[in-house]
Formats: structure tokens, C-alpha cells, sequence
């Protein structure tokens, strides 16, 4: 999902540092990918747009050599016999609903939280124009009601046992963009939580509040409120390059972009651990995605 420039910028960056013209500096770089998977996002494109943006249209991609990946990690390790492994699977809560849209997500997750037993504590941010001279123009209701992609809402409902994710780095690579974790305490300006998957999978983490500026609207905004967002469901884009053991695909409203049907199906190492809810005009793309395993 990177975009093309982040990589000829690092080219640009190492040539300068080691004095080298030679591709990247004369460094060897070792990249990780999947083509099959989600294209890099360009907020209001044209499949176009995000296609020129892949990495394959850099005028690096000629220096690329392809190794190709012979075994598939999720599922070999499904298959492991040894008792370690199969310790780890039986404890492993892991799991998580997917879905193309961010408002399936939110929706589910409204529904999810609302079975939960416990008092409903609400956090509302703090949201202020980043350019004194146009407060005026933009008054903090408006700002209020904006619910941007990347940013929490404004009016942010927790519960103890709620789950939920990071939108920001605050202590990388402990607690970084995409680290899942379940609440445990809530507090006035800060959150207690404990990670769920991972290196640091059960460690207790603290959760301030943090201010973030958006810049896919005409002006710039500041919110300040902790960088979470509700993690019952997730969308499909966010959960790439994660693994659980159970994964439940709701395909109400079909997915809309190159590579998210197939990563959806890839989250799981067993086609038993995948459950899809779609209408019946859409199992067929289903049943050739799990044949893949």
C-alpha cells in the first residue's frame, strides 16, 4: 500500500547521506509485498491514479529483482503438530469482522459495544482550526460533526472490554498504527489497555490524549482525543497484514477496489476460520478465493 514516492525519496535520501549515485546509494534494499493486495489509497481517484501510484510504475521497478515465496506461513502454521503451536492457537481470541466500508464498520461496531455489560463512558474532542484567521468561517459545531478516515470521532464511546485500535504511532513498535487492544480501565485523560496480538501481545499500556491535524479537507483542523477508534470490525484496507484465527467478511456492500476480496479470504491460515455473510450473487468469487489455500 505505499505509495511509489515514499520509496523514490528514500532512493533520493540514501544517494545523498553515502555519496553514491548508484541506486539507492549502492544499499541493498529487501522489500515485502503481495501485488494481489490492496493498491495504495489516493483520496478522490481514478483507478488510474492508484495504479501510477503502485511501486511497479516507478522508474525504480527496473532495479527490482522478484523473489518469489514458496509457503504460506498462515497456513503452515494451522498445520504445525507441536505443541507450542497448537497451545498458542487454544488460547488465541484473536479474531475480528471485516468489511469494505468504513460505514459497515462503524455500524458494527455501535451494535457490538452495545452487548457489552458496563456503563457507556463518552469522550468528546477538543477541535479548533489550525489558522486562527478562519475560525470564523469553520465554527467548532461544523468541526464537531466531521468524521474524517484516519481521525477518532469526535464523540468517542468506550466501555471496559471494549476493542479497539490505534490510529497513531505513540511508542513504536510497542504501540503503533494498527496495534489492536482491549480496554481495561478508563480514565478522564487517559485509557488503560492491554494489547492483543503480537510481540507485546498482554502487556498494560497507557493511552493519553493527543492532538492530530487533518489535511484531506480544504482547511487544516486540529483534534485533540485519544487516537482510537472502536475494533469489533475493521475495514478490509486496515486489516492488511494482520492474521487471526477467526475472521467473520461481511460483504453486504460488495467490495470496490483491486485486492480487498483477496485479502479479506488471506487473513486466516484455514478456510474453516473464514465465515462470509453476502448475498447469494457474490459466494461465487468466494468459493475460487478459498480453493486458493
Amino acid at each position: 500500500m505505499a505509495h511509489k514516492r515514499a520509496l523514490e525519496a528514500l532512493d533520493r535520501i540514501l544517494k545523498d547521506l553515502r555519496n553514491d549515485w548508484r541506486c539507492f546509494g549502492g544499499a541493498m534494499i529487501l522489500l515485502s509485498g503481495d501485488f494481489r493486495q490492496t493498491l495504495p489509497v489516493i483520496p478522490k481517484s481514478t483507478a488510474a491514479d492508484e495504479i501510477n501510484a503502485c511501486l511497479k510504475s516507478s522508474n525504480l521497478w527496473r532495479y527490482v529483482k522478484k523473489l518469489q515465496l514458496v509457503t504460506n506461513m498462515r497456513v503452515a502454521l494451522v498445520n504445525d503438530t507441536s505443541a507450542e503451536v497448537l497451545q498458542a492457537i487454544a488460547v488465541n481470541r484473536e479474531r475480528a469482522i471485516l468489511a469494505a466500508k468504513n460505514k459497515d464498520v462503524n455500524d458494527l461496531n455501535f451494535v457490538i459495544q452495545n452487548q457489552i455489560v458496563g456503563t457507556l463512558h463518552t469522550f468528546k474532542s477538543i477541535d479548533c482550526v489550525t489558522n486562527e484567521e478562519e475560525a470564523t468561517n469553520y465554527p467548532t459545531e461544523f468541526l464537531n460533526s466531521l468524521d474524517m478516515p484516519g481521525l477518532p470521532p469526535h464523540n468517542l464511546q468506550l466501555k471496559i472490554g471494549s476493542v479497539v485500535i490505534m490510529l497513531r504511532n505513540l511508542n513504536q513498535p510497542k504501540l503503533c498504527n494498527g496495534t489492536r487492544l482491549v480496554i481495561t480501565k478508563l480514565m478522564a485523560n487517559v485509557i488503560h489497555a492491554m494489547i492483543l496480538k503480537g510481540k507485546f501481545k498482554s502487556d498494560e499500556v497507557l493511552i493519553p490524549k493527543i492532538p492530530m491535524i487533518s489535511i484531506d479537507m480544504p482547511f487544516e483542523f486540529k483534534r485533540i482525543q485519544f487516537p482510537i477508534r472502536l475494533a469489533f470490525a475493521m475495514t478490509i484496507n486496515k486489516s492488511q497484514g494482520q492474521s487471526f484465527s477467526v475472521c467473520d467478511l461481511n460483504l453486504e456492500n460488495a467490495c470496490f477496489s483491486h485486492g480487498q476480496l483477496y485479502v479479506a479470504c488471506s487473513r486466516v491460515g484455514k478456510p474453516s476460520a473464514l465465515f462470509v455473510l453476502a448475498p447469494d450473487k457474490k459466494t461465487k468469487n468466494i468459493v475460487y478465493h478459498k480453493v486458493l489455500y
